[in-house]
Parts: C-alpha cells; sequence; structure tokens
C-alpha cells in the first residue's frame, strides 16, 4: 500500500487519493472493471437507440413509438454513462475509508427502464408487425 505523498498528488482525481490509504489493489481493479462494464452496457443502450432509429428511417415513415424507444435507450445509455464515473468515485473513496460500498442506485433503474422499453418494444412488434 503506498502512502507516498509524491504518488498520491499525481494520480487523478486528486482529491479521491489524498483521501484514506490505498487498498488492496484487487478491490480497485474489480472496482474499475465494474465501471467497466457498465461504460459496456451504456455502449449496448446507445446502439440499441441508434439501430431502433434507423430501422424508423429505413421504413420510410417514421413511427412515434420508435421514436420514443430510441430517445428513450439512448437516454438510458446517456444516464448509465454519467453515473458510472460517480459510482467507481464513490466506490473508491468507500474502499480507500475503509467503509461500506455504496447502494447500487443505477441498476434498479437500468433494470426497470430496460424491462419497461421491453414491453413497449413488444407492442411495438404486435402493433406494426416488425
Amino acid at each position: 500500500m503506498s502512502t507516498d505523498p509524491e504518488n498520491r498528488d499525481s494520480r487523478w482525481p486528486r482529491r479521491l487519493y489524498r483521501d484514506g490509504s490505498d487498498p488492496d489493489p484487487r478491490f480497485t481493479l474489480a472496482n474499475e472493471r465494474t465501471f467497466l462494464a457498465w461504460i459496456r452496457t451504456a455502449l449496448a443502450l446507445m446502439a440499441g437507440g441508434v439501430g431502433i432509429e434507423a430501422l424508423n428511417a429505413a421504413t420510410g415513415q417514421a413511427s412515434p413509438l420508435r421514436t420514443a424507444l430510441a430517445f428513450l435507450l439512448l437516454l438510458g445509455g446517456v444516464l448509465c454513462s454519467a453515473t458510472a464515473f460517480a459510482r467507481w468515485m464513490a466506490t473508491e473513496r468507500a474502499l480507500r475509508r475503509g467503509r461500506p460500498l455504496p447502494a447500487p442506485r443505477l441498476a434498479p433503474v437500468i433494470g426497470y427502464g430496460l424491462g419497461a422499453i421491453g414491453i413497449a418494444a413488444c407492442l411495438l412488434l404486435f402493433v406494426s408487425g416488425f
């Protein structure tokens, strides 16, 4: 565990690394993998939104439901990517201070949100035929 002040000042975000002490590197690396998983999820949501909007353009007639689905997927991707770093930082801060990890606030939003989007997509398939 490094407590070298020189090393602390060279890492970003500095305000995080000045606080507490370095945890076991395995925990920090696991936190980083979780952050990257949230980023992959954000990219997948955005790709789904772009894909649905591309289908909207390919059919030649815009469907408000498809546009709404695309918008919700893109918004979900933006929300996921925007909060992924904050989640990484809160977890890293808890690890450095030896405190309990923060509750996962984004997981239920993404889970229930994707469930609602899936239902809307099923309705779209039923109503429009594709």
